[in-house]
């Protein structure tokens, strides 16, 4: 046992598990590791997402790994792996994937910060509609669930554009739904931007570049947290491992200049580089603790944890609060030879992808 929660080295052994929005950058990460085997074998992965062509390319690419060689050794595709056609916003439709499940991971989002601007009450029925529409299954047809865990954005902390804002209403939906479902656990996970996917500045900057400029920077004094997809779903995982009812895992990330990112990128390329201005919705810098949460944030090895606001569903927990401001992304920020060294370990130069890079990009 770990705070309250059993622990375990295969917390997925022998479980069936949901992926709301299993064909987005993080969805299939997240299935990638999920079938690795490395947390325990589950009994079955069903991938949940209306868009049929990813879907489809995404059941392709599991068909071909024969080799018993391959990254994931995957003997009886049918039986392990599903994908189901179906949209959260729609209550029928995730109301009937959720039979049978164990535990759910909720990536389904609208999360394209102008596209939520332009297109809000889009992005509140997918970001909070959504979530809703699980809680509601859960609830009418008690259905045993044992994990939810909402998937977050540093954007939904003091959120000034409609995206952070519907996924800051998702967070408060999940937590107080441990009140509506006492037999399921609700917790979070919030991170920042994560490297190379799809709609991130990275892969941006990559095809700008190989087009010859000009890389688009909105500030010089933008800053962002960095992290990747694996480290996103190591938050993720430790967060279903270890996390209490409530509870909202942060990772413990680097930040850097967005210039500096820009500027490694494009090394000795005469590349220019030009200032657009702030996009709707944007921020400077991003936080993922509020001066406000900090009261009630303690921290558990590489992880800030977030303790929930309402009493009811408060642990008791009485770990000393470990944060005095808000966690920042212009706080501690890489200097320009450690924003290189961090792109270099995870293979994000420009010519270390140029043979994935229209991967990262669908």
């Amino acid at each position: 046992m770990e705070n309250g929660v059993p622990r375990s080295s295969k917390p997925f052994e022998g479980k069936r598990i949901l992926v709301t929005g299993g064909t987005g950058s993080l969805g299939k990460t997240l299935v990638r590791r999920l079938l690795d085997g490395n947390s325990g074998d589950p009994t079955k992965v069903i991938v949940f997402s209306r868009d049929e062509a990813k879907q489809h390319f995404m059941r392709i690419e599991y068909q071909h790994k024969f080799a018993a060689t391959d990254e994931i050794i995957y003997e009886n595709f049918r039986r392990k792996l599903e994908f189901r056609i179906g949209d959260v916003r729609e209550f029928h439709s995730i109301a009937a994937v959720l039979r049978d499940v164990d535990i759910v991971f909720n990536a389904a989002a609208l999360k394209q910060v102008p596209t939520c601007e332009y297109f809000p009450f889009e992005a509140v029925r997918t970001n909070i509609e959504g979530p809703e529409n699980i809680v509601r299954a859960i609830q009418q047809n008690s259905l045993p669930i044992e994990t939810v865990i909402g998937i977050s954005t540093d954007k939904a902390c003091k959120p000034v554009n409609a995206m952070g804002m519907t996924k800051a209403i998702q967070e408060r939906v999940f937590i107080q739904a441990n009140m509506r479902c006492p037999g399921t656990r609700f917790i979070c996970a919030r991170y920042g931007n994560v490297l190379a996917s799809r709609g991130s500045v990275i892969p941006l900057f990559h095809e700008q570049i190989r087009n010859g400029g000009p890389v688009t920077i909105t500030s010089p004094e933008m800053t962002r947290f960095l992290l990747s997809l694996d480290d996103a779903v190591d938050t993720i995982f430790e967060a279903v491992i270890s996390a209490l009812r409530g509870e909202t895992y942060i990772p413990k990330v680097d930040a850097a200049l967005v210039t500096n990112v820009a500027t490694v990128l494009i090394g000795d390329r005469k590349i220019d580089v030009r200032f657009i201005g702030i996009r709707p919705g944007e921020k400077v810098h991003e936080i993922l603790v509020s001066e406000e949460e900090a009261l009630r944030t303690i921290e558990r090895g590489k992880y800030y944890v977030i303790l929930p606001l309402l009493p009811e569903v408060a642990n008791g927990n009485v770990a000393p609060i470990c944060l005095s401001r808000a966690y920042s992304s212009a706080d501690n920020i890489l200097s320009l030879h450690q924003t290189a060294e961090l792109l270099r370990s995870r293979s994000l130069m420009v010519d270390d992808v140029a043979t994935t890079n229209q991967e990262m990009l669908s």
